[in-house]
């Protein structure tokens, strides 16, 4: 069983770009139903990546926590099965 999750983020405001606090996350492109595949995206060393569905560009900002983003309505949280 994970002891991590995942944090996922969304872009349904369309902005030019997101600050995170994590590395390693999950796009899902906009809030459900207008989802697109839910891609696991690792930045690496690097201080930013491009979703390749929805391109939006993510860039870490270590200011933040691994949950949070700026703007700060770019987080998503699964419901519990």
């Amino acid at each position: 069983m994970a002891d991590q999750i995942v944090p996922h983020f969304q872009n349904s405001s369309g902005h030019d770009s997101i600050a995170i606090g994590a590395r390693e996350f999950m796009c899902i492109g906009a809030n459900p139903p207008f989802d697109h595949p839910h891609v696991f995206l690792d930045m690496g060393d690097e201080n930013e990546v491009v979703c390749p569905y929805c391109s939006t560009l993510y860039k870490y900002d270590a200011t933040l926590k691994p949950t949070e983003s700026s703007p700060n309505d770019c987080i998503w949280t699964p419901e519990a099965a």
